[in-house]
């Protein structure tokens, strides 16, 4: 059963804000820390948790803004500058020392940028986010805020009816999945309404208009896989990602799309697992 964590997070200016998170966690070992990405919550990873939680101490967030989790506190950007220090705080009110951590999308760019802060003992960063050129970004950017209206429009009876076939949930979710139809239906409407209700939706995207990942990330193995069918973030922004972090290991998660947990659980939990040793 999901869990909710509240916590104070103090700024480097000194003020303390509260933050509240909801998770769950499954499994034992060294600690996983899971990150989705933007409109989704931590239900997209409910593919591969089982695969993973023999071998590791799993723990999937709604990140603040999405799922259940409030959105920060006015003060505190939703962008990876604001993001990161408040996730160390989540992981150290848990008692949790330097997880390893996945993420996919805008979580993959957390990810990184957790690794960067020397936050995290490995990184694994499914299609992250800032990887773009301008108008690879606007692209993407267009295409959240068309899924976002199109949730937003639709009511829910209509989202229900649409979930209960294949093609239906290829119309609500084949943006970012590969093959949607292996998505349930309850799952379908779930994330359907998870993008339609984030709080934190518009502000986080504006906050990462001007984002670029352009640090390396040193003495922390990662491992940054791209989805082959990726339509969202397209599989070339996983070579600049790979010239960026020269150390990287540059998986690719053939017959994946943008979020490939649910495309090839068994895939994506063994690159997981492998990039956490």
């Amino acid at each position: 059963m999901p869990a909710t964590l509240s916590f104070t997070h103090t700024t480097r200016s000194g003020a303390a804000h509260p933050v509240t998170v909801e998770y769950e966690r499954r499994g034992a070992g060294e600690p996983l820390l899971l990150l989705h990405g933007i409109g989704h919550h931590w239900q997209a990873w409910e593919p591969v948790l089982d695969l993973l939680s023999p071998e590791r101490d799993v723990i999937a967030v709604d990140l603040p803004g999405f799922g259940r989790s409030p959105a920060l506190p006015e003060g505190v950007s939703p962008g990876v500058p604001g993001m990161v220090p408040v996730l160390a705080a989540f992981c150290a009110e848990l008692g949790v020392e330097r997880p390893h951590v996945a993420g996919n999308s805008l979580g993959g760019l957390l990810a990184l940028g957790l690794g960067h802060a020397g936050r995290a003992r490995s990184v694994t960063a499914l299609s992250p986010a800032g990887f773009w050129t301008g108008s690879e970004r606007r692209y993407a950017f267009g295409v959240l805020r068309g899924m976002r209206a199109g949730a937003r429009a639709l009511p829910l009876p209509a989202v229900e009816l649409l979930a209960r076939s294949a093609a239906g949930r290829a119309a609500l979710t084949s943006t970012i999945y590969a093959r949607p139809g292996r998505r349930t239906p309850a799952a379908t409407v779930a994330e359907t309404r998870a993008l339609r209700d984030a709080p934190a939706f518009a502000d986080t995207l504006a906050a990462g208009r001007g984002t670029l990942f352009t640090e390396d990330v040193p003495g922390v193995p990662v491992t940054i896989g791209w989805g082959s069918r990726d339509r969202l973030l397209i599989p070339r922004q996983g070579v600049r990602a790979k010239k960026t972090i020269p150390g990287a290991r540059l998986v690719r998660l053939t017959g994946c799309g943008h979020v490939p947990m649910n495309d090839d659980p068994a895939l994506v939990a063994r690159v997981l697992l492998d990039g956490s040793h």
